[in-house]
């Protein structure tokens, strides 16, 4: 039997490229200002588009945003947020408890320890969060969409597409970081690209170059090990 033309067998450790590129992965909160050249977004974008959908659905959708497209939604984002209230698409977490909470506080301050955002100092930290509507400098910016009518499961299938998104900007030497409180902010987004009804804000992603010289980019969160998070049933 002759295997698909598409089959091939590997020439290099696979596992270890991708171990690589998840461990040298992390959630990019500072940018240079040079824009990322049109051949390598598209390059991203292709990459990201082999992402696993339920049937092969392939339920998401991607504004992308360069130059000045990405400097208006820089200023209606900023100016949205200082002015209204958030709204999001889909239900944001109504709590974290315990280990979830533990992770989420940990994260939180490595961010604010390494840009000297002194514990209980609440301004520095409004002005920090608020980083994300400016998109922490990024020249690019993609809003993820799903299908409405897919539900929980369009939404599983576009989560999906961001991971493998976020994968392949690391695969291309550039930073990224994934940011629900874009989404946050869902019906300025809706009018400010005429998105339509039938399409669910998911998530935005900054993306660019990375500024690696800068504190927000010089710390890293750990992982669970497998005993928490894996149950293995063997008979």
């Amino acid at each position: 039997m002759t295997a698909p033309a598409d089959v091939t067998t590997p020439q290099t450790d696979e596992a270890a490229v991708l171990e690589h590129l998840l461990a040298t992965r992390w959630s990019c909160r500072a940018y240079q200002d040079r824009p990322v050249p049109e051949a390598t977004i598209d390059r991203l974008l292709t990459v990201a588009q082999r992402s696993a959908s339920w049937c092969n659905t392939q339920p998401w959708q991607v504004v992308v945003t360069s130059g000045e497209g990405t400097e208006r939604f820089r200023e209606a984002m900023t100016n949205g947020a200082r002015h209204n209230q958030p709204r999001f698409d889909f239900d944001a977490p109504a709590e974290y408890r315990g280990v979830y909470r533990d992770r989420r506080r940990a994260s939180g301050w490595q961010l604010y320890q390494a840009v000297g955002v002194e514990r209980g100092d609440r301004e520095a930290s409004s002005r920090q969060a608020f980083e994300n509507f400016r998109f922490f400098g990024a020249p690019h910016v993609a809003i993820i969409t799903t299908d409405a009518v897919h539900g929980v499961y369009g939404a599983v299938d576009t989560g999906l597409y961001v991971g493998t998104f976020l994968l392949a900007a690391r695969s291309l030497g550039l930073g990224a970081t994934p940011q629900a409180a874009l989404a946050s902010h869902s019906p300025l987004i809706r009018e400010h690209f005429d998105i339509p009804a039938d399409r669910k804000i998911l998530v935005g992603i900054s993306f660019g170059f990375a500024d690696t010289d800068h504190p927000a980019n010089n710390y890293r969160t750990a992982r669970a090990p497998l005993n928490e998070v894996v149950t293995r049933v063997r008979q």
